[in-house]
């Protein structure tokens, strides 16, 4: 009869201290058998217990210590080519509850997963968007309040989050954070500094709000009176006297004339930790805002990016009685989106005063440019993360592609990758884009844009076609030509937090075991995978809510939004088979990892491969298989069937001893000669 998962957690507890004293005398990279579920519900003493007798006392201590900054694994390298073959593990933060059980996670991940990305961990805006952030702030949800009452100096989030790197990088793994070249709608960033985002007056005082009446380039410059004049009358939020000129206030330029990003923030909404105080004045100076018609242009996705309009009918009114118009394109294209919570930084000047919704790619706003990167440079300096992902990285806006020279204002995401290795050359740089074909995602060749923002790694789309299929066996393919032939080396996606959706389950019900076989054993291709797939249910029919991350990279209470909406924490899959499995290549994978780690492989049954001799012409081989080209007469063959069941004929396999086998995924051991 089958395992469940109450089976394993059984046997877990029944094997206690044999699994984790595997970890603690280093036998094994992970705790063997602890499930996820299992992991993030151990008590703070119970992980510093594990820690403490793998890492040692001095380790731990200096690495609970946030005045102590551990070394990055990677910190002795040159640049960040180092992601082009990572194994990465990315983390919903939101779906475990605080940054302190990322580490309870990590104990059950084998050391082959090196890199650890967290999704957005910044102060969120709009219906709680991870992706919406609203200030530079960490997220205060994340704070861990038992970690708190155990090591009473771990009193803050910020706190924690320093601690939570420091042991994982005590623990082998480089940790990245999301850098997002975009804010919620009206965040911080907006209010305190309009010249770095792009504003609009609607018609608010003839009476037709859901028509724009300026959407030219200096909107910006009636924005900060308005918000002068609010600041005047409600006088500044900390108390600070306001012996300065507005002209003071909003200056971004570098240098003593202008404000620190902080004190400005401080002046206009308060103490960083005063979050119900922040907030109501924010909303309050919105609504001063909003009833003159002032607010920032939503941020758009994939051709034309320009050229809106206000939908008449298309609206929504928030918790607070504010009405929000909704923005469409003037010619949309069939990839065009708007994304009405957030707004885009102001990368660059107008042409004609915007007239035509045209931007000049000569004149960067440069004041935007050395913002975000001194932002981020600062969030990498008081943390130590390793890399960042680049959100949105396909953004690319020139109609003509990709230039023929690429200068320093081409992309933001390059201008702070190329910032943070001034002072920290390892920093890598992982971009999301999806490899799509031209002019879809962003204008040109994504390939060509990916090397002109000179990325290490990118996630890809493979997570998004089902295993075996002819789209998915394509491009699996055109990925390896990519990582042979280009500067960036494309990620074998098993799946993301944007994916764990119930409109994707179709494309995780087969070839699990496939992905997840093939992403760690292809050690020369980069891996990424989401946390709890290990476990994740087959979704054969649709799952409650909570039982998937991408839910939970919002915070939807309203029952109205019943595909959205989430009641209660995030629910772990109860798949024991495929927790099994992964289990038993994971264990196999520790017994053979040093000797095959980082090498180069050899295609000996590729991707989409004709079968031979097949009596339907075009017909497919129903598996992959691939060696390491260092290796002649020895080493390791891999093979991993598309269909769940071994093959029952090889081609072009060498002769070799069976070591390791399931659900159809192979390996041998090829004899000497």
């Amino acid at each position: 009869m089958p395992k469940t998962i109450t089976d394993l957690q059984a046997d877990w507890y029944r094997e206690y201290g044999i699994h984790v004293e595997a970890y603690q005398s280093g036998r094994l990279s992970f705790v063997p058998h602890l499930l996820p579920q299992t992991a993030v519900a151990f008590t703070v003493y119970q992980t510093l217990d594990i820690l403490h007798k793998r890492l040692g006392n001095e380790m731990l201590r200096r690495a609970l210590d946030p005045n102590e900054t551990i070394d990055s694994p990677v910190k002795n390298l040159s640049d960040g080519t180092w992601l082009k073959r990572s194994n990465m593990v990315g983390i919903n933060v939101r779906t475990i509850g605080s940054f302190w059980n990322i580490i309870d996670y990590v104990l059950t991940l084998p050391a082959s997963h090196d890199s650890i990305h967290l999704l957005p961990i910044w102060e969120p805006g709009v219906v709680g968007s991870l992706y919406g952030m609203v200030s530079w702030q960490i997220n205060p949800e994340f704070f861990d309040v038992e970690l708190a009452k155990y090591v009473p100096a771990l009193n803050s989030v910020e706190k924690q989050l320093k601690v939570v790197i420091n042991v994982l990088h005590a623990m082998g793994r480089t940790v990245g954070m999301d850098v997002i070249p975009h804010t919620d709608r009206f965040s911080e960033m907006v209010l305190t500094c309009p010249s770095l985002f792009e504003w609009v007056q609607r018609d608010e005082k003839s009476g037709k709000p859901n028509q724009l009446l300026d959407h030219s380039n200096l909107v910006y410059r009636y924005v900060e009176e308005a918000i002068w004049q609010f600041l005047k009358f409600h006088g500044a939020a900390d108390g600070t006297p306001l012996a300065f000129s507005k002209d003071a206030f909003f200056s971004v330029a570098s240098g003593p004339i202008g404000f620190s990003d902080s004190l400005r923030q401080q002046i206009l909404f308060g103490y960083p930790h005063d979050y119900q105080g922040r907030l109501n004045r924010r909303i309050a100076l919105i609504r001063h805002l909003v009833g003159q018609g002032y607010e920032t242009l939503p941020m758009t996705m994939a051709p034309p990016y320009r050229g809106l309009h206000i939908d008449a009918n298309d609206y929504v009114m928030d918790e607070y009685g504010q009405t929000w118009y909704q923005y469409a394109f003037d010619n949309p294209e069939p990839m065009s989106r708007v994304f009405g919570p957030l707004a885009r930084y102001r990368f660059y000047e107008s042409k004609d005063n915007n007239q035509n919704w045209e931007l000049d790619f000569s004149r960067p706003n440069q004041p935007a440019w050395d913002y975000i990167c001194r932002q981020v440079a600062d969030c990498q300096r008081k943390y130590n993360f390793d890399f960042m992902r680049g959100d949105m990285a396909h953004v690319q806006m020139r109609s003509e592609g990709v230039p023929a020279t690429v200068d320093d204002w081409y992309d933001p995401l390059r201008a702070i990758k190329k910032y943070v290795q001034v002072n920290v050359p390892y920093y890598g740089f992982f971009a999301e884009t999806f490899l799509a074909p031209p002019d879809t995602m962003g204008y040109g060749n994504e390939p060509d844009h990916l090397e002109a923002i000179e990325a290490d790694s990118t996630l890809g789309d493979l997570q998004s076609m089902v295993v075996g299929s002819a789209e998915f066996n394509q491009q699996f393919a055109t990925y390896y030509e990519h990582l042979k032939t280009r500067r960036f080396a494309p990620n074998f996606t098993v799946i993301t937090a944007d994916k764990d959706d119930p409109r994707f389950d179709q494309f995780y019900q087969t070839g699990n075991v496939f992905r997840y076989f093939t992403a760690l054993f292809l050690t020369d291709m980069p891996s990424y995978v989401g946390l709890g797939f290990e476990v994740r249910n087959l979704h054969e029919k649709r799952g409650a809510n909570e039982e998937y991350s991408k839910l939970y990279v919002f915070h939807i209470e309203d029952d109205r939004e019943l595909d959205k909406v989430t009641h209660g924490p995030f629910i772990w899959g109860q798949n024991a088979d495929q927790f099994d499995s992964i289990l038993k290549i994971r264990l196999f994978a520790e017994s053979i990892w040093p000797s095959i780690a980082g090498k180069k492989t050899r295609w000996l049954v590729a991707p989409g491969a004709s079968k031979p001799g097949a009596s339907t012409p075009g017909e497919k081989e129903s598996y992959i298989a691939w060696t390491h080209t260092e290796s002649t007469s020895e080493g390791y063959i891999f093979v991993a069937s598309l269909t769940g069941k071994k093959p029952q004929t090889l081609t072009n396999i060498p002769s070799g001893e069976l070591i390791f086998e399931e659900a159809g995924c192979c390996v041998w051991r090829m004899s000497a000669a």
